[in-house]
């Protein structure tokens, strides 16, 4: 199978990122959402940055306040046993955990799908007490003059999935929380089917249960129910720790194919691919046994979270796709494939 991983990867990284507040340093860009725009690609990154620290004894948290509708940052002395510092992402206790960082969304855009300008200024900001934590992880489908979006929200409350529309990526609509926590890689079928909506969605169970890919359906893309579990965690391969929704299902003739994230149970995050029944998405065709794209560069091994690739989008052109994906929680690469070399692939 013919994999091309674009020679100038990353595309997009840190030091391209302007900071949203002048105390605040980026430290991540990558898991965006794809859409086309008046002949450009269209990237809705994930930016996540955090408070500038000079003070090695201590960690600092940004949090959104809903009383003051602001930003506060939170310090956190690192010689305070009721906290873990083990893990650079978070901060936690046996009460509540924290992020390190924060999260917003992006515009970027391009005429060749490899070099981007990026937006100075945030899309979408941590705005409602949903947010506190950030937001993070956006896939976006048209349907007739609106783009709607999907992206994961975190806070106090967990981890809820938002929806929001916008027709030029300027103007956004928040239309509220569309799966409860914690919830998150909810992912819409770009076309009804049997004249609903569906979704792909990964809940985060109990010690009973896995984090696994589910299915739901909707009237309107604000009610979803009918939740069915349709792919499974597998042993022994590279998605027998977690695996969740990645890019919008392409439709093909042979079904639904979608690119999703498989991760081994020590946190290696690969990309791999699924063919869904056209009439009966919950119904799982074909599925990869070897992983499409996994970390093998440098930039993919090390960074803010090592041995990530990590896809939200894709762009199709005729029989071929683009994947742009998160590598190493820190930037954004991009791979080139057939689509018939992908379904030949499956079994």
């Amino acid at each position: 199978m013919s994999i091309i991983k674009y020679q100038k990867n990353p595309i997009i990284s840190i030091s391209q990122v302007k900071p949203s507040r002048p105390d605040f340093e980026v430290v991540g860009v990558f898991n965006a959402g794809t859409a086309t725009m008046n002949d450009e690609i269209v990237l809705l990154l994930r930016i996540s940055e955090r408070p500038i620290n000079t003070d090695k004894t201590c960690v600092l948290a940004a949090v959104y306040d809903k009383n003051t509708d602001d930003l506060i940052t939170m310090k956190f002395d690192k010689s305070d046993e009721n906290y873990s510092f083990d893990d650079s992402r978070i901060i936690s206790s046996g009460e509540q955990t924290y992020l390190t960082s924060i999260s917003h969304l992006r515009v970027a855009k391009s005429k060749n799908g490899y070099d981007f300008e990026i937006e100075d200024k945030p899309a979408l900001f941590p705005q409602n007490e949903y947010e506190a934590f950030g937001i993070e992880d956006p896939r976006i489908i048209k349907i007739d003059d609106d783009y709607y979006i999907t992206f994961a929200s975190s806070s106090y409350c967990g981890v809820v999935t938002e929806l929001a529309k916008t027709k030029d990526f300027k103007h956004f609509e928040r239309l509220g929380n569309i799966f409860a926590p914690d919830n998150k890689d909810v992912v819409i079928f770009p076309d009804k089917i049997g004249g609903m909506h569906y979704a792909l969605h990964r809940p985060s169970t109990s010690a009973l249960g896995k984090p696994e890919m589910w299915i739901a359906s909707s009237p309107d893309l604000v009610s979803w129910g009918g939740h069915k579990r349709i792919a499974a965690l597998r042993d022994g391969k590279f998605d027998d720790g977690r695996l969740g929704a990645g890019a919008v299902p392409i439709k093909t003739e042979e079904g639904w194919l979608e690119i999703y994230h498989g991760a081994t149970k020590d946190n290696c995050y690969c990309l791999g691919a699924m063919l869904l029944d056209l009439e009966e998405p919950w119904k799982v065709l074909k599925r990869s046994d070897e992983p499409l794209v996994e970390p093998s560069e440098t930039y993919e091994k090390s960074g803010f979270f090592g041995n990530v690739v990590f896809s939200c989008g894709l762009i199709q052109s005729g029989d071929f796709i683009k994947i742009y994906y998160g590598a190493s929680d820190e930037s954004i690469a991009v791979v080139d494939m057939k689509i018939d070399d992908i379904l030949n692939n499956l079994k």
